[in-house]
């Protein structure tokens, strides 16, 4: 804390602009003589200046006098002065300073107190607070004081997180953290892509909708053994409900057991929202990295953000599906869930916008002190859009390997953000506003107040929506949301979803829906991980291509340059192991590099495909005209629920005159498809090649399956040692005995 300064000999009271006494100077506001109580008791006279000239209302004490209810809370670290430029920016109303000369003793210890433990003197003016905040002055030793207005109750919990160093951060829930469907939501949507996969012809797009369909039959399948049995059986093994206590919200009536099944390997919970009506029962896929996210918000006992939700869904739904990620209640407690948790009634008008400050109703943090992790920027009234951090969209369904495309999971990246945000956030609130403050003085104008940092001053806020092509028809809604939550789960069968079915079954059309797509720049282009077209974020291109690189031990590189013209362009160039595969130029140094990586992945992209088109099971010369100008990297185009995936290092475009070979090795994977249990990972890995320019060059690759080796092949032609590797794969298959390869193999089905 720093203390006074020494006033300069001779010095004059100061006025409220710093130029002059205890009788302003010309042109400055004049003072008016004001009675000053604590309570009851009596404190003196004071000279009151407004902060604008000649502004009648200018002053905010109601009756002309200034009747101080209470003091405000303690701070450790933080100047009262401090704590309200960030609340409240600029909202010094008027100056005070006693005009008696020596003040009384009882104004003079108020004075002392505030100024020396870092309190504010409150006066309550209806639903505002003036908090009269003790300042030095640099003439003697007069009880000075500046008069900032803010809203009730807000300066009190926003005292306690300054000190502790902690934010806020509001998370939305569907499609954000979870996916949840009921029995009836499972049914429309397998109905709404079976539609769909009857007019289409691609056998792409068929292949992923046949395996999207299929994720969805498995959870519905768990979802009404849960109903009928309250058991499910996962992986062979029966498990049984738990019976979960739900703390009564606040106003509640007595306490609720729900019979809950927890399912960590598959991030899914099964739980029932009434626990009397089994048709409430709801299967809840967890985005992963959730634990991760959930620890560092808590991590060592002490909050970095104080938490909240907002969500379009309705509010028991909203409550068990928090309740479901946070159930020992450390982020949001029992008794602050009825404040904490804010519903919005989704619709078109304008007051079905979310926003902070209805989020933060009970005034329990100021705005500017919040971020938002939300999938939807447009959901959010325009003045907080600044503050979101826009994740993409969970579709595990759709897309069940979008999580993995980046080296981090997408709530690490949410994780890595709330930390750079807290971090830039009190690095500005530290080295800038409490410097300045600390320098400021009684005599000092409302423009030498310090510029107060903003949580959106350190959010990159990203989000522009998809819109999909003629061709190219966007993932269905996969979860349950706003309205849709509350007529599910109370069991409406509403008539105009069969009439909106009979239509789309001969438009073969979806209804616009604002979550149908990831969000990314205009620069995005349609990846079709399961036959439809996304819109990826555009910091997806520079990872997945680094993926790429690291999985093919392939160095990539970026190299960056700037034009000498007047339009300051970058311009950016990437290097895949020293071979130039794309370049791209924008107004910043990341626009250029995203343009440059999605040009890069375009280019490696029909080396890629006419490898990968034999082994998913996809005829070679289709594969390129199916799947249009999509990232071949991110596609899942296997024509099973077998995900293979192959190490295959970048190069020239691969010749594709090798078509018997081709078609054997498409054979032999089929039949290896056929032995593996579903969702196995059938993997190519490519060995170290024999480069030496004295010897022919060869090519090596060995099959695993769940780390172990199967089979190993070589050859001058990169095909040929591919099949060579994948023959002897199959022959291990069949006549194996090894446990640990036999465990992730289909049961030998005994004929007759």
């Amino acid at each position: 804390m720093a203390a006074p300064r020494p006033p300069p000999l001779g010095a004059p009271v100061g006025g409220p602009g710093g130029s002059g006494g205890a009788v302003p100077a010309a042109g400055a506001p004049a003072g008016v003589s004001m009675r000053m109580f604590h309570g009851e008791v009596f404190l003196g006279e004071m000279e009151v200046f407004p902060m604008k000239q000649g502004g009648e209302g200018g002053l905010p004490f109601p009756s002309n006098e200034i009747r101080v209810s209470h003091l405000s809370p303690p701070s450790e670290r933080c100047p009262p002065l401090a704590i309200l430029q960030t609340i409240a920016p600029f909202s010094v109303r008027c100056k005070l300073q006693s005009k008696l000369m020596p003040p009384l003793p009882s104004l003079h210890r108020l004075y002392l107190v505030c100024f020396n433990e870092f309190k504010s003197a409150v006066v309550v003016v209806g639903d505002e607070e003036l908090h009269l905040v003790a300042m030095p002055t640099k003439s003697e030793k007069v009880p000075c004081f500046w008069c900032c207005s803010a809203r009730s109750g807000l300066y009190a919990s926003s005292v306690r997180m300054l000190n502790l160093r902690c934010l806020a951060i509001v998370f939305d829930l569907d499609e954000t953290l979870i996916v949840a469907n009921t029995m009836k939501s499972f049914e429309d949507r397998i109905e709404m892509l079976s539609r769909r996969m009857d007019v289409e012809d691609d056998p792409v797009r068929i292949a992923g909708m046949s395996a999207e369909i299929k994720r969805y039959i498995e959870d519905k399948e768990l979802l009404k053994e849960f109903i009928d049995t309250d058991t499910v059986t996962d992986n062979g093994k029966i498990v049984g409900t738990q019976k979960e206590e739900v703390q009564p919200v606040s106003g509640g009536q007595e306490r609720v057991l729900r019979p809950v099944i927890r399912l960590p390997d598959r991030n899914a919970i099964l739980t029932r929202i009434n626990p009397e009506i089994r048709d409430t029962s709801v299967f809840v896929k967890l985005r992963p990295a959730w634990e991760e996210l959930r620890s560092y918000l808590t991590a060592k006992g002490r909050k970095r953000f104080e938490v909240y939700v907002c969500t379009m869904a309705e509010r028991d739904y909203a409550l068990e599906m928090w309740r479901l990620l946070d159930p020992e209640g450390n982020l949001i407690s029992p008794q602050q869930l009825s404040e904490r948790i804010t519903c919005v009634k989704s619709g078109k008008s304008t007051c079905s916008k979310k926003s902070l400050q209805n989020v933060f109703r009970d005034r329990g943090c100021h705005p500017k002190m919040a971020m938002v992790i939300d999938d939807r920027l447009n959901v959010w009234d325009d003045t907080d859009q600044h503050r979101v951090h826009v994740v993409p969209a969970y579709i595990p369904y759709y897309a069940p390997q979008a999580e993995m495309a980046n080296a981090v999971p997408v709530l690490c990246v949410a994780r890595n953000v709330a930390c750079n945000v807290r971090g830039g956030f009190f690095r500005e609130f530290d080295e800038n506003l409490l410097r300045k403050v600390f320098e400021l003085f009684y005599e000092n104008g409302l423009l030498d107040l310090p510029y107060a940092p903003d949580v959106g001053d350190y959010l990159v806020c990203e989000d522009t929506n998809f819109v999909p092509s003629n061709k190219d028809q966007p993932p269905i809604p996969e979860g349950m949301r706003g309205a849709e939550v509350e007529k599910r789960l109370n069991g409406q069968l509403y008539r105009g979803e069969q009439r909106e079915g009979q239509q789309m079954s001969s438009s073969t059309r979806l209804p616009d829906d604002e979550r149908m797509s990831f969000r990314g720049t205009g620069a995005g282009r349609n990846v079709q991980p399961n036959g439809g077209a996304l819109a990826i974020v555009p910091s997806v291109f520079v990872t997945v291509l680094q993926e790429i690189g690291r999985l093919c031990d392939s160095k990539v590189e970026f190299r960056s340059t700037v034009s000498n013209g007047k339009s300051m362009q970058f311009s950016v160039e990437v290097l895949f192991s020293n071979e130039k595969i794309g370049v791209g130029i924008g107004k910043t140094r990341d626009e250029a590099q995203v343009q440059a990586a999605e040009k890069a992945l375009q280019n490696l992209e029909s080396s890629y495909l006419s490898f990968v088109a034999p082994i998913a099971g996809v005829p070679n010369k289709d594969s390129r005209k199916s799947l249009g100008s999509g990232n071949g990297f991110l596609e899942d185009i296997t024509c099973s629920d077998v995900d293979i995936s192959m190490h295959e290092p970048s190069g020239s475009t691969l010749k594709q005159d090798h078509s018997n070979n081709l078609d054997k090795l498409s054979s032999v994977m089929s039949l290896i498809r056929e032995h593996c249990l579903e969702d196995q990972h059938v993997v190519f890995r490519d060995q170290v090649q024999n480069s030496s320019p004295a010897r022919i060059e060869e090519y090596h690759f060995q099959v695993e399956l769940a780390g172990q080796i199967l089979g190993r092949g070589s050859g001058s032609d990169r095909d040929i040692a591919k099949l060579l590797a994948a023959e002897e794969a199959l022959k291990t298959l069949k006549s194996t005995s090894d446990p640990q390869i036999k465990k992730y193999l289909r049961p030998v089905r005994c004929n007759g």
